[in-house]
């Protein structure tokens, strides 16, 4: 049962449902969960096997381990975790602090550090804060950028030699980013010829990797009908097509741009229908994000492309109004945790 790669888990924010959602898929999910373990505080995930405590089910129990390899050791019905040097005790839920903050970073960089050093297969990461991380004068805004800026440290290089993008998907969708966490006044400003045709690169080399073939990409517009032929805007004319025709000379099988209100569901795989697409190129966070959701949060996993490592991650947050309920659904982390292992062994 533990002769796999051992995955790190991080906590999240422990005020709220990360702890919460990890307790569970241990309980619900152990072959899933085999060979993996928690990065947090050991009293803080004690609380969460509490919350979802089941009567007349046997219970788990926390287990300490010092190191990634320590799996090895574990006994019946055990939830093991790691607990990094400095982490702070149970932190209220539901209320936004500098102290759950950092202890939510300092997981992901303990976490993001064994990865590179080789010690782990990949992390999984449980929600975060930003106003928290922000509060804690984390300076980036979320778990994304936090990775890159580990990554690039690593490799001895600066942010922009390690580029990254964000990929949310699911069974019958997936989509990539061109931008991420900004205001969206800012996210069109960062919707270059450039920026469109790195994110193509990434989106290309990632996928034909877990695909086992070149992806075919299809690419949102960003203005209303793809800008109806420069009536509502020349981005697609100027900007976008330009990139895709720069990738399409790479050998990249991108397609586009397409109007955005009606992309998605061509690219989207049932059943009945296969997709015309692997993945949609998104302009902006919302217009890439929204569609996968609406799908359900229970399913969609969020990648981290362009690492050196392997990150994934469920689509949700905190959920500060439910945390310490009991009633958050470990789905998508029990996802993530599948995809990852699936990402790892490529």
């Amino acid at each position: 049962m533990h002769n796999l790669s051992p995955l790190a888990i991080t906590q999240g924010d422990p005020a709220g449902i990360g702890p919460e959602i990890a307790a569970k898929a241990f309980r619900d999910a152990p072959e899933a969960l085999a060979g993996c373990f928690v990065v947090g505080d050991a009293a803080t995930l004690a609380r969460a096997l509490e919350v979802v405590r089941q009567p007349g089910r046997p219970a788990l129990s926390v287990q300490r381990i010092e190191r990634p390899d320590g799996l090895s050791q574990l006994l019946p019905r055990a939830l093991p975790v790691l607990q990094p040097p400095g982490l702070p005790g149970p932190a209220p839920f539901g209320q936004v602090s500098a102290e759950a903050g950092r202890a939510a970073a300092d997981c992901v960089v303990w976490a993001a550090r064994a990865a590179l050093a080789g010690e782990v297969a990949g992390l999984v990461t449980a929600p975060l804060h930003k106003e928290a991380l922000s509060a804690a004068g984390v300076p980036y805004p979320g778990h994304t950028e936090l990775l890159q800026a580990e990554a690039a440290r690593h490799a001895g290089v600066g942010l922009a030699q390690m580029p990254v993008r964000m990929m949310l998907a699911n069974d019958e969708l997936r989509t990539v980013l061109v931008s991420i966490h900004m205001a969206l006044r800012e996210a069109l400003d960062a919707v270059t010829h450039d920026n469109v045709l790195q994110t193509l690169r990434i989106t290309h080399a990632a996928l034909s990797r877990s695909l086992g073939r070149a992806p075919r990409i299809g690419v949102a517009g960003l203005n209303p009908h793809a800008g109806e032929g420069g009536l509502f805007g020349r981005e697609e004319i100027e900007t976008i097509a330009p990139a895709i025709a720069a990738a399409r000379a790479e050998g990249i099988d991108a397609h586009g741009p397409f109007a955005p209100d009606t992309v998605f569901m061509r690219a989207r795989h049932t059943p009945a229908r296969p997709g015309e697409f692997d993945v949609v190129l998104a302009m902006y966070h919302d217009q890439g994000l929204i569609p996968v959701k609406y799908l359900g949060v229970d399913k969609g996993v969020n990648v981290t492309l362009g690492l050196p490592l392997v990150r994934t991650s469920p689509d949700h947050g905190t959920a500060f109004d439910i945390a310490g309920a009991g009633v958050a659904d470990p789905g998508s982390l029990i996802e993530a945790v599948r995809m990852a292992r699936a990402l790892a062994r490529r």
